[in-house]
């Protein structure tokens, strides 16, 4: 009888075994060989994980066909080297679908994989189970955490990987993609982990203190959407802003020339006193009336403020260092808080 009680997946209590009877030989056969915290997680989770996992795959399978669609469609104009009039039957429908799926990501994986992760345990009782074994909270709680964030980490890089290759053609065009849109920005390179990764660990605080696997999913959500609307109003914000200024009027050809795919972040007239007047300040009924107020306020030029695409890549690497390290802090909280109050 106590050789069937090491292999089982109940104890004598009726619940899960104890972390050191998951022995190695348990996952013997199966996919994945885990061994004694690592198995019991991934066995009490895997329907969750198994989900994120496969939905990465479709995803990143769509986008594959889709880069493959779009290929196809500008080797007729000269890819890599474009001509001009690719735009005009472009489909960016595709693209755009995609980027909005990873966007929303975040948000999912925080409600459906992050909340209810530890609040199921604590409503449901498994935590006092765990605590009464000789296994440590800290140890449960980090391995919880870590399992996650992997399985988190490698779903979401994936997806935004792919994404960013797709879209790699195009980038410059902002036809296809502004890449100062949520669509574009927030869908590539690392932020799609960063904003994953801590969405997911803020549901499992969440999870931690309201101790109800609803009401979690539901102040988690909330959460995880005041993240989205903060972030989408500090993400420019993470770039640095060159500004160009003409001082041969404002008519014809005189407004200064940006490079391709810049972020225009304020336009202003220049007075002949070097003072700016708002771009709107003279939008009169007819021309005459606007020429007669742009003489009157002396405006001899343009003041353009703008940030290069070229800084894309700096500015999302530093808003994902940004993000991991506030990741970071929850984290050591929840371990920190766990370690004492979780039962």
């Amino acid at each position: 009888m106590s050789t069937m009680t090491s292999t089982g997946s109940t104890g004598s209590a009726g619940g899960p075994a104890p972390a050191e009877s998951a022995h190695p030989q348990a996952g013997r056969g199966r996919g994945l060989r885990l061994s004694g915290m690592n198995w019991l997680v991934w066995r009490q989770h895997r329907a969750a994980y198994w989900t994120l996992l496969a939905t990465a795959a479709i995803t990143v399978a769509l986008m594959l066909y889709g880069r493959q669609q779009m290929v196809t469609y500008l080797e007729g104009y000269g890819w890599p080297d474009l001509k001009s009039g690719w735009e005009e039957k472009f489909n960016r429908t595709p693209l755009s679908m995609a980027g909005q799926l990873i966007g929303y990501a975040p948000i999912l994986i925080g409600v459906f994989v992050g909340a209810p992760l530890l609040a199921g345990d604590l409503e449901g009782g498994t935590a006092k189970l765990v605590n009464a074994q000789s296994t440590s909270r800290v140890r449960w709680l980090a391995t919880k955490l870590g399992v996650t964030a992997l399985v988190v980490a490698v779903s979401t890089a994936a997806a935004s990987a792919v994404f960013t290759w797709w879209w790699s053609p195009v980038k410059s065009s902002q036809y296809a993609l502004d890449w100062s849109d949520g669509n574009a920005f927030d869908s590539s390179g690392p932020v799609p982990v960063a904003l994953a990764l801590f969405t997911v660990v803020g549901g499992i605080a969440i999870g931690m203190l309201l101790r109800r696997t609803l009401l979690s999913i539901v102040v988690t959500f909330g959460f995880a959407v005041v993240v989205q609307m903060v972030w989408s109003h500090f993400r420019m914000s993470l770039g640095d802003v060159i500004t160009v200024t003409t001082g041969n009027g404002v008519g014809g050809d005189n407004f200064p020339k940006l490079p391709d795919g810049a972020y225009a972040v304020d336009q202003s007239y220049l007075t002949a006193s070097g003072d700016l007047i708002g771009y709107g300040s003279c939008n009169e009924a007819t021309d005459k009336a606007a020429n007669a107020c742009l003489e009157k306020a002396q405006v001899v030029g343009w003041n353009v403020e703008y940030i290069p695409i070229s800084q894309m890549s700096s500015m999302q690497w530093l808003g994902a260092s940004i993000l991991l390290a506030l990741t970071a802090g929850i984290a050591a909280f929840v371990i920190l808080w766990g370690r004492k109050r979780l039962v």
